[in-house]
């Protein structure tokens, strides 16, 4: 009896499927000279718009795959809770981009707020309203360290993600975390800019609400009136 229940469990083991681990599809190269701009951006003179000077990131690049490729970080004080969320933040902008269009995860703010009567030119606030629940962030890998390999997903619906592009296709995204989410976005448009991935097929940049601008089309409020900037 022991024997069977040895020979079972066995199976079992071999039967599962393994959570291998997979190649990041961008070159090293590329990659590299990506993270490297990090370093830059968080020492401008402007401070991106942000809460500190030097800005204090975690940077993230997945693949198109959405395979984890690097998770750096300009400081070792960056706020622990950011690392997901910089990860989150490549994953959906690679996600929801293509060879026609670009969206950062500025642009998704005002689509996946609830429903409202404000006026709207093209879009009104609400069309992917739970769109943040579609793709969940795998726990798994919130360790520092882990992750890289694998596919961590996750949906960050505010500023800091972009999609990297070349030869006019998304080759993946990169997320940055660790200040105002208006600052995140202008260190990720910047750092890609400087990368030169930035052949997007349409504008992506952070489009800014008025005070007290119901949220719509691509629009993303302000996080501190008197130091955002639009990179």
């Amino acid at each position: 009896m022991k024997r069977r229940l040895i020979t079972i469990a066995l199976g079992l083991l071999l039967s599962t499927p393994a959570l291998a681990d997979e190649d990041c599809n961008i070159p090293d190269g590329i990659v590299k000279n990506l993270q490297a701009k990090l370093a830059t951006v968080v020492n401008l003179p402007d401070a991106n718009g942000g809460l500190f000077k030097p800005n204090r990131m975690w940077s993230a690049v997945v693949d198109r795959q959405g395979v984890l490729c690097s998770v750096v970080r300009s400081d070792p004080d960056a706020w622990p809770g950011s690392r997901s969320i910089a990860i989150a933040k490549a994953s959906t902008a690679n996600d929801f981009s293509n060879n026609k269009t670009a969206l950062s995860t500025a642009n998704l703010y005002s689509f996946t707020q609830p429903a409202n009567t404000g006026l709207a030119t093209t879009f009104p606030a609400g069309s992917l309203y739970g769109l943040n629940n579609s793709n969940p962030f795998n726990p798994a890998f919130q360790a520092q360290g882990s992750g890289i390999g694998k596919v961590p997903g996750g949906i960050i619906t505010f500023g800091g993600g972009v999609a990297l592009y070349r030869n006019g296709q998304v080759i993946g995204g990169l997320g940055v975390s660790g200040d105002t989410a208006c600052a995140d976005h202008a260190i990720a448009f910047r750092m890609r800019r400087l990368a030169g991935l930035d052949g997007t097929p349409s504008a992506d940049n952070i489009v800014y609400l008025g005070p007290g601008e119901l949220p719509h089309d691509v629009g993303h409020p302000h996080c501190f009136l008197t130091h955002d900037i639009t990179p």
